[in-house]
């Protein structure tokens, strides 16, 4: 990536965020730090960032909470999230709110780079160039070129890994995918049991947004013991 691509840090941290910025600036970023979750926000709705690095615990409230206000608001950017380590309800409740990924502190710079360069290449690079193909199912248009779903004449606020997740899902359509699979394939890292529930959230969901009744849904069905399959 270029440093075209601007990185927002949103951790009341200094140590934490002079990390992450010295490691993402040697990457190639552009990077902006806030210390606090309201800041964050205002300066994304003012600039509007590529991706935003989201800590959950800041000092004028939860990142959780900002999470989901930008979602409200309508970001679609990647968000990836800060949790801390062992606290399993952090992860789970962060992809509920709308983040796209996660990392637990401690964690290797490495690592967080490599999540960050596949969330922004999620993004911005293979799905929204080339493939200019549309897919109908019965109302349900998936429009890969634009990188937009719409039900009916309602178009849908997909988050970037959402959108990812139901191409993947539509272009493999009435194939039983494992969780590795679709891990593999979207988020582009081997599974584990943590980043298998991170494909369990991001399921439940995309099925909120595109069934007609989430609660019994005929488009993303469940394959017990596999995974899940399409059958649009």
């Amino acid at each position: 990536m270029s440093a075209q691509n601007s990185i927002l840090i949103i951790e009341d941290d200094p140590a934490v965020a002079k990390g992450l910025e010295a490691g993402l600036l040697r990457d190639g970023y552009q990077v902006i730090w806030k210390d606090n979750g309201t800041a964050g926000v205002h300066y994304a709705r003012e600039f509007n960032p590529h991706l935003i690095i989201l800590d959950v615990r800041l000092p004028d409230g939860s990142g959780f909470d900002f999470c989901q206000q930008m979602r409200r608001l309508g970001f679609h950017q990647p968000i990836l999230m800060l949790t801390v380590q062992r606290e399993e309800l952090d992860k789970v409740l962060g992809l509920e709110m709308g983040a796209d990924d996660y990392v637990t502190k401690p964690y290797g710079l490495r690592e967080l780079l490599s999540r960050v360069r596949a969330l922004l290449r999620r993004a911005y690079g293979e799905l929204s160039t080339t493939d200019s193909n549309t897919t109908f199912i019965g109302d349900l248009v998936i429009d890969r070129g634009r990188g937009q779903v719409w039900r009916g004449k309602q178009l849908l606020n997909l988050t970037p890994t959402e959108f990812r997740l139901l191409v993947y899902l539509s272009q493999n359509a009435g194939q039983a995918l494992t969780r590795n699979q679709i891990l593999d394939s979207v988020w582009g890292y081997a599974a584990d049991v943590d980043s298998e529930r991170t494909v369990n959230v991001h399921i439940r969901r995309l099925r909120e947004k595109v069934e007609l009744d989430p609660g019994n849904p005929t488009l993303i069905l469940t394959v017990p013991g596999i995974g899940y399959r399409f059958a649009g």
